[in-house]
């Protein structure tokens, strides 16, 4: 039976934000509801091949317990009968990675480890897509997210699954989770596609859309103590990442309108109604804009 997974993963660990993460495709239906687990403050794994899923929650607890990750693979495997059919990657909150892939893994099959990051694969192109996933996850810049992204990307460049594409995953775990959620959870980023032609491309697409809201809710963090001033400088700061998003906009406008300044409201305010006209009856119904009702130029907006 068809039943083994084919599968190019990395788990990794961001000193700066403490977070941890895992990225994943497979020519396999919903990969990341087996592959991918991340704990924030402890680490991230990724059980794949002819995977087990109950070693990811197993090797965060060992992990939890003070074991390094190369040891907690070990004492996972012992006794398992299957061990030369599994693949595990594991890092940890510090760091530390390790990896495993079982002699009877369909070819190519292997890994790769380097500093807070493991690179793993079954069922292969070749050698050369775990090279390449290790070496754009370190050439790449900016937010854990990102990288395991242009991980994914690049292997995919490489060859990728040698039978094709299906699922990808990513799952980005960091203590206190989303600045401003106010969910009360460490998960920062949890986005799947579970069936699709070009499922990388549209998990960098989702990515992009999660981007956005991140961006929106670090503003919002400092609008609700009603720091006008920082909460302005977020919003420009997600404006410069998206130009043209009407919501970024609005919200710019809101503190902008809230700290007295009027004219900078008014111009995004335009920018906003420009990019989505239906944002007029929000406007009008938004108390953050009371400050410019008697501005002849904002009720010139509003018609």
């Amino acid at each position: 039976m068809a039943s083994r997974r084919g599968t190019f993963s990395i788990v990794a660990f961001d000193a700066e934000t403490g977070e941890v993460g895992v990225a994943v495709q497979s020519k396999y239906f919903a990969v990341g509801a087996v592959v991918s687990w991340a704990r924030a403050g402890v680490g991230a794994v990724a059980t794949q091949a002819s995977g087990r899923a109950a070693y990811g929650p197993e090797i965060l607890d060992l992990l939890a317990g003070g074991l390094e990750p190369a040891a907690a693979i070990e004492r996972a495997l012992a006794g398992d009968e299957r061990r030369e059919t599994r693949q595990l990657g594991v890092v940890d909150a510090t760091g530390r990675a390790a990896a495993f892939t079982g002699s009877e893994c369909n070819d190519w099959a292997g890994h790769r480890t380097g500093p807070g990051f493991a690179v793993q694969g079954n069922i292969l192109a070749g050698e050369e897509v775990a090279s390449e996933m290790a070496r754009a996850f370190e050439a790449t810049a900016g937010p854990l997210a990102e990288r395991l992204v242009a991980a994914l990307e690049a292997a995919q460049a490489a060859g990728g699954d040698r039978r094709g594409q299906q699922s990808a995953a990513l799952l980005v775990e960091r203590p206190g989770g989303m600045p401003g959620s106010g969910d009360g959870v460490d998960r920062f980023v949890d986005l799947r596609v579970d069936d699709h032609p070009e499922p990388i491309r549209e998990l960098r697409r989702l990515l992009e859309l999660h981007t956005r809201w991140r961006l929106m809710m670090e503003a919002f963090e400092p609008y609700e103590r009603r720091d006008w001033p920082a909460a302005i400088a977020a919003a420009e700061a997600a404006l410069a990442r998206f130009p043209d998003d009407p919501l970024l906009l609005y919200n710019l406008a809101c503190c902008e309108s809230l700290d007295g300044r009027r004219e900078p409201a008014l111009a995004h305010l335009g920018r906003a109604l420009a990019a989505d006209p239906s944002l007029v009856e929000t406007i009008r119904a938004d108390s953050d804009f009371a400050a410019l009702a008697d501005d002849p130029a904002f009720r010139a907006l509003l018609r």
